[in-house]
């Protein structure tokens, strides 16, 4: 699990340093919503954890269940930012050349990325085994990266117009077929 976590949040630092947009690329959009997301996960993941270890619960079923989910996210964002290739950026970004991506993994969902980031969170909240350590994990950052989404959809529906409007009318924001 340790191994698990470790290579989940090194990744995380190395896609924020190596893809954020330039200046000269792109226009930026952020509304410092990196900024939150990243204190946010900072202090839920301190908090539950604190509060995990001060009231442990261990179950072994719901800890495989959390590992997995840690892992499917961590892929599923993986997939989702390889699939963008030099379109994906940390920061809320239009690169000049920028084209709406709605194949794939975007078939079906309009944010992978912050689904497989969701799944993650989720999978840490419940290795813990510990339900409010669960809530205190997820629900807050569930909160930023919706915050980070109404952004992204309002900067894309400007770029994008009528053709982001029809791509929304047809895929789910995070979970296929769902929302």
């Amino acid at each position: 699990m340790t191994i698990i976590c470790s290579f989940w949040f090194l990744s995380e630092i190395l896609i924020n340093l190596l893809t954020r947009s330039k200046k000269s690329e792109s226009s930026s959009y952020d509304q410092n919503s990196l900024r939150i997301i990243w204190i946010v996960i900072i202090l839920s993941i301190t908090t539950g954890v604190f509060i995990a270890f001060s009231f442990p619960r261990f179950n072994a079923v719901q800890y495989f269940i959390g590992v997995s989910l840690i892992l499917i996210g961590i892929s599923v964002r993986l997939i989702a930012i390889f699939s963008l290739k030099s379109l994906f950026t940390a920061n809320v970004s239009i690169r000049y050349d920028h084209k709406l991506k709605t194949d794939g993994i975007f078939k079906k969902v309009r944010h992978p990325s912050y689904s497989g980031s969701l799944l993650s969170f989720l999978g840490l909240g419940l290795t813990l085994g510990n339900w409010i350590s669960l809530l205190i994990i997820f629900l807050p950052v569930l909160g930023a990266f919706l915050y980070r989404i109404h952004i992204e959809e309002k900067v894309l529906m400007n770029t994008f117009k009528e053709e982001y409007l029809n791509y929304k009318k047809r895929t789910k924001r995070l979970i296929p077929y769902l929302y």
